[in-house]
């Protein structure tokens, strides 16, 4: 059932509660005042009002019909209030009146909604010995329903609003999964936007790195060694061919700062260290909000020079998916991630003391695990570097990535000549 729907049953439940104790109320007083004479015509009058009054209080007061059990509300005491107030007046109302016995039960069904389980089936009992004792004693009847009817509307209003209690409570939890279900589905398809967005962006700068950018260069090889060839009488090709080579520097400039500025958010931000490190601090949140705290150190060289973007990218993403596979798999306390440069080659060590795995086991890429050891293999291969992996169950997991820097490094604001 929906939320809107359970609360529209609600209120109708409560508007016929409402009714028919506003009915049974009118009858009770006008049997007591049409009945008796003097002093107790007047009780019965007074006390109908009051009960009215009372009730019409508590009603606009919101200490009952809220649609919810009140013993999570703060008001339970101005409800207990309620309650007993309206309790003593109807034992009053019931000795001027025999037909105030009827009310007991839209009283019972208002004590268990106002007061909940426990404190409303106390009402209910101390209701329901009430409405005994005066058809035994008050009112004297040798009608076995006079005893019977308050045991039968104890127990139907207990099993009926209890019934609808633990409804209330189904529904609010489905609707809270349901939630919590919306939540996650907006924000996985606001993960694979980013994603999807993010490796056009890197496939393009890959693209135009290895063509346009690799054809300028060879292009500026050849003019440098023409212009070497010439004789030194022939200054009008010499000066052709400088300008030339500026021209082609100043495209293969250009073109490297497209690249730069195709690359991920996170390097266009400042360096790859700095990524890095904010990478590192993700992924200790993450694991925060899964209940869990994790310690991420990241250890670099003093001087980290600027790499080509294609390195640069590559050690991103394949250590935000290393983490991100701690965060989620390893329920690891602490994990370093570790990077040098040595010479022509690049280093990322990935290592956590988590429950560890079988590698032998992940080889192939696995719905749960997102962007699993298959795909950093593969990331890994498209630039010629290497991955490794060692782990066993309980001894942690190494993640480690040797890539070789194929590129000279540039400035990632200048030109280049």
């Amino acid at each position: 059932m929906h939320p809107h729907a359970l609360a529209t049953v609600t209120r109708g439940i409560q508007f016929g509660v409402d009714a028919l104790m506003a009915l049974l109320v009118a009858v009770a007083t006008w049997q007591g005042v049409a009945s008796e004479a003097g002093l107790r015509r007047w009780s019965a009058l007074l006390l109908g009002l009051a009960f009215a009054a009372v009730y019409a209080w508590g009603r606009g007061m919101r200490v009952a019909g809220t649609g919810e059990p009140l013993r999570r509300r703060r008001d339970l005491s101005a409800a207990t209030v309620w309650i007993t107030a309206l309790v003593l007046i109807w034992a009053g109302m019931l000795a001027v009146s025999p037909v105030a016995l009827w009310m007991a039960f839209p009283l019972m069904l208002v004590q268990m909604h106002a007061l909940g389980a426990h404190r409303g089936m106390a009402a209910v009992a101390f209701t329901t010995l009430v409405a005994v004792a005066d058809a035994v004693v008050v009112h004297p009847t040798d009608s076995f329903g006079a005893v019977l009817g308050p045991l039968v509307g104890a127990a139907v209003a207990i099993a009926a609003v209890t019934g609808f209690h633990v409804l209330q409570r189904e529904v609010r939890i489905r609707q809270e999964m349901l939630d919590e279900l919306v939540s996650a589905r907006d924000h996985l398809a606001a993960a694979e936007r980013e994603r999807v967005v993010s490796a056009e962006r890197e496939r393009l700068a890959r693209e135009i790195h290895d063509t346009i950018a690799q054809d300028l260069s060879a292009t500026g090889l050849l003019l440098g060694a023409a212009q070497a060839g010439i004789g030194p009488e022939d200054h009008r090709t010499a000066d052709l061919l400088a300008q030339a080579q500026a021209a082609v520097a100043d495209s293969l400039a250009h073109t490297r700062r497209v690249v730069y500025a195709l690359a991920p958010a996170e390097l266009s931000e400042g360096t790859l260290v700095s990524a890095l490190r904010r990478a590192g601090e993700r992924a200790a949140r993450d694991s925060a909000e899964r209940g869990t705290e994790l310690e991420v150190s990241v250890v670099t060289d003093t001087d980290v020079p600027v790499l080509p973007v294609s390195v640069e990218t590559a050690v991103l993403r394949i250590a935000q998916s290393a983490l991100a596979n701690v965060v989620q798999h390893s329920r690891a306390r602490n994990v370093q991630l570790a990077l040098a440069v040595r010479d022509d080659l690049v280093v990322l060590d990935v290592v956590d003391d988590g429950v560890g795995f079988d590698p032998s086991q992940l080889d192939g890429r696995r719905p749960d695990h997102g962007f699993g050891l298959a795909a950093m293999r593969s990331r890994v291969a498209e630039i010629g570097g290497e991955l490794v992996v060692e782990s066993a169950p309980g001894t942690g997991a190494a993640v480690s990535v040797s890539i070789p820097v194929v590129s000279e490094p540039v400035a990632r604001t200048g030109a280049v000549a």
